[in-house]
């Protein structure tokens, strides 16, 4: 019997080529599968795209997410408020079908959340949109997004942005109250 050493040198070529092989199955199935969906938030009940609404189509933030400049929380936007528009646009397409069940059946849309603010923070987006801090600073650009990847704020990002702005740093008065 030969040594195991001694087999590997005289197979190089086609080990060679098998190792190239599953190199390049392996690189074909990551660009076909993991990079179309990899900077993708999670799959909504409804196929909404942010780039055609708030891109393409330049509908302000403040219109679907009407309670942002008055509470602590943005709106996610009601079924009734999709069907304002898509009740006559492409009302016959399969996704508005959809929100069209979700009417009939006087039934919530199941949105997923996406962007995550701990329990004990207190954060007012109407502050922020009294002192002209636009949606993007934080949000980033959402018009040029089909789904949103989401965010998960922390204090760091935060205490950051009120140092540029020589905003309120006083932990109680500004966010834990």
């Amino acid at each position: 019997m030969r040594p195991f050493g001694d087999m590997l040198r005289r197979n190089k070529g086609p080990i060679l080529w098998t190792a190239c092989s599953i190199g390049l199955v392996a690189l074909g199935l990551y660009l076909y599968y993991v990079m179309p969906v990899k900077d993708l938030g999670p799959a909504q009940p409804i196929s909404f795209s942010h780039r055609v609404h708030s891109g393409v189509k330049e509908i302000q933030c403040e219109f679907c997410h009407s309670y942002v400049d008055r509470s602590r929380h943005p709106g996610i936007p009601p079924v009734e408020k999709c069907l304002y528009c898509h009740k006559y646009i492409i009302a016959n397409h399969p996704e508005i079908k959809k929100e069209h069940r979700y009417f009939d059946t006087e039934t919530s849309t199941p949105w997923v959340k996406v962007n995550y603010l701990p329990e004990h923070v207190f954060f007012n987006h109407q502050r922020h949109i009294k002192k002209e801090i636009v949606c993007e600073q934080c949000h980033g650009k959402v018009e040029t997004k089909d789904r949103l990847q989401g965010v998960s704020f922390q204090m760091g990002f935060c205490i950051a942005c009120h140092r540029e702005k020589k905003a309120n740093l006083d932990c109680w008065s500004a966010c834990h109250n």
